[in-house]
């Protein structure tokens, strides 16, 4: 057994827009376990890039309300205890409303090949694709 208290991180600027704060619950020494979850809370309007997963994603959302999106589908707002999965290679970014905070636990599973990459990141989200949420 493991007892941590994990430490908060500040979320680099070449892959979220806006103030975004993480805590890695798992995966980060953790050698013989392919889960990765991190803790993440994110500003009003701050959202990360666009990116994949090469297993795919599953969030959670714990407190505010966000927002979500695949790559050609409609924005869509999430609110406390909605749980969103995303497949892998499937092209999405996620972050907190205009008015809000929003804070998800993201989880995902790290591949068994060491040094291959479980997250690719692309360009930023604008804020004409951040826009208003349809559903």
């Amino acid at each position: 057994m493991d007892i941590t208290r994990p430490q908060t991180n500040r979320a680099p600027a070449e892959k979220f827009t806006g103030e975004v704060f993480f805590d890695v619950l798992s995966g980060a020494d953790q050698l013989d376990s392919r889960l990765r979850a991190w803790l993440v809370r994110f500003s009003p309007c701050a959202r990360t890039a666009w990116h994949t997963h090469a297993l795919g994603q599953t969030l959670y959302i714990n407190q505010g309300v966000g927002r979500v999106q695949e790559r050609g589908g409609e924005v869509v707002e999430v609110r406390p205890g909605d749980v969103i999965f995303t497949p892998a290679g499937v092209w999405h970014w996620h972050g907190a409303g205009p008015d809000h905070m929003m804070e998800h636990i993201a989880m995902w599973e790290a591949l068994p090949e060491p040094g291959t990459p479980e997250t690719t990141w692309g360009e930023y989200v604008t804020d004409e694709e951040y826009g208003s949420p349809k559903k």
